[in-house]
């Protein structure tokens, strides 16, 4: 594993602080590079299962009608008090994330490894109440190990609704939070950062929501979780074309990766952690503990 100091110069000019989920293509693009990935991986099989659940969300949220917002006085306390207007851990959940799993589950039956059968069926026998109890424990971050298999399917609905919610709101009312490492629409934790090309948003880093999709921007060389500038450092595996690295933090032994368009146009933020686990275990072992989920992680590559 190779380690270098950060030495960046941020830019003149202003980015766009925050960039809202495309729902038209974002779900699709990840399915193609779950796929991408896959060939010659060592978890190839789990990888393409991986591009089919996408695919299912992409279907999922074309069929998806508007949803319902909060009222015009929650977002306005949202705006005063510097809130997320979604916040997923303290506002009511949209009915219809269930729909989307029950939807997202009937197109995986076919394709599921025969370790996700069982979670599939489950899912589709348990009343409202235990999904909500599901969902509740996948974002307040306490999960049920002995329902892990069934994680990853509850978050992948829960992300279609989400992405769906925030692709409503308007970005020019939205603030970064206070908390740098928070998603300034939902209130989740980030996946990762990607650092982006495109000529507004050229050569600048993102961190990228691991519900909603929504990415808000944050300066590099700066670790997200404490925002101090002193201590961060990069890490990539040996013989790596560098598009992912682990972006560590001595002073609160945190990491997030960050994902590099530059060295490849089509990285994406949730397949490209999940593709580089090696190189979670790397840092893990050199005592840095992850700063925020991949929520279609949870026991989806066990067995």
């Amino acid at each position: 594993m190779q380690s270098q100091p950060i030495d960046f110069h941020p830019p003149a000019t202003q980015a766009a602080p925050i960039l809202l989920p495309v729902t038209s293509t974002l779900f699709a693009d990840r399915a193609e590079r779950f796929a991408s990935l896959a060939g010659q991986h060592s978890l190839g099989d789990w990888l393409n299962f991986l591009a089919d659940l996408s695919r299912a969300q992409h279907e999922v949220l074309q069929g998806l009608p508007s949803l319902q917002l909060p009222d015009a006085r929650t977002l306005e306390q949202a705006r005063t008090h510097a809130m997320p207007p979604l916040n997923a851990s303290s506002l009511p959940r949209p009915a219809a994330w269930r729909l989307a799993l029950q939807q997202l589950v009937q197109r995986l039956q076919a394709t599921a490894p025969e370790s996700g059968q069982a979670a599939l069926t489950a899912l589709l026998a348990a009343s409202e109440s235990e999904l909500e109890a599901l969902a509740d424990m996948l974002l307040k971050g306490e999960p049920d190990m002995a329902r892990a298999a069934e994680l990853p399917f509850v978050a992948a609905a829960l992300q279609i609704v989400f992405t769906q919610l925030a692709s409503q709101l308007e970005a020019s009312h939205l603030h970064k939070l206070d908390a740098p490492g928070v998603c300034p629409c939902c209130g989740s934790l980030p996946v990762a950062s990607v650092v982006r090309l495109g000529s507004a948003i050229n050569n600048l880093r993102y961190l990228h929501c691991s519900l909603c999709n929504t990415e808000w921007n944050v300066p590099r060389a700066t670790c997200t979780a404490c925002d101090t500038d002193k201590e961060v450092a990069l890490h990539e595996i040996d013989g790596s074309k560098g598009a992912v690295r682990a972006e560590t933090c001595d002073a609160c032994k945190s990491y997030l990766k960050i994902v590099y368009q530059e060295k490849d146009p089509k990285v994406d933020p949730v397949a490209d952690d999940l593709a580089t686990l090696a190189l979670d275990m790397l840092v893990d072992e050199a005592g840095y503990e992850r700063s925020g989920p991949n929520l279609l992680l949870f026991g989806a590559h066990s067995g």
